[in-house]
């Protein structure tokens, strides 16, 4: 029996620097011996199936395998397509109205308390907004992430030191999801 995974890298190919092409990454999670993968844009999204249902386990795998062949470390990230449907399901935000560009999802390495995110005062980013979820950080952005002063606040370091963090858009998120039931 296999799982569907998603795995999220964060932070390559981004102005150039960090670069890891996608073949090479569908390359890297094979030679890891996982099955039926494919990767979606060039951010650093891909799926793949796995006998293994450890998703750390298969996140270090690949940090290794991705320092090893590119000499860089990269941050990983490994859910599963079920978990990625929770995620969709648990939006507080209405997705079904909103353009993928105005709702992103900062996935999280681990869980994190509400209090950790007391530093961030959410009346004053308004119309801007966040949740927190399992292991994820809903962001409703209305003129995007580019320009975003609630993302910035919250992508300073001590919020969540020790903790994995990458953001996808909706849209993103989504295909990610349809992509891990297409296996």
């Amino acid at each position: 029996m296999t799982t569907r995974y998603a795995a999220l890298l964060r932070g390559i190919n981004v102005g150039g620097r960090r670069k890891v092409p996608m073949a090479a990454l569908r390359e890297v999670l094979a030679a890891l011996g996982h099955t039926g993968v494919g990767t979606y844009l060039q951010s650093g999204n891909a799926v793949f199936s796995s006998a293994s249902t450890d998703e750390r386990a298969i996140a270090a795998d690949l940090e290794k395998a991705i320092e090893d062949r590119f000499g860089f470390d990269v941050g990983c990230l490994v859910r599963s397509g079920d978990y990625l449907r929770a995620v969709i399901d648990s939006c507080p935000f209405p997705a079904g109205s909103l353009e993928g560009k105005q709702l992103h999802v900062t996935f999280l390495s681990e869980s994190v308390a509400p209090a950790r995110l007391a530093p961030v005062d959410p009346q004053a980013f308004l119309p801007e907004e966040f949740r927190l979820g399992d292991r994820v950080l809903y962001l409703y952005l209305p003129e995007g992430m580019g320009r975003s002063k609630l993302a910035e606040a919250l992508a300073k370091p001590s919020l969540f030191k020790g903790v994995t963090a990458t953001s996808r858009n909706w849209n993103t998120v989504v295909r990610l999801a349809e992509l891990t039931d297409a296996g």
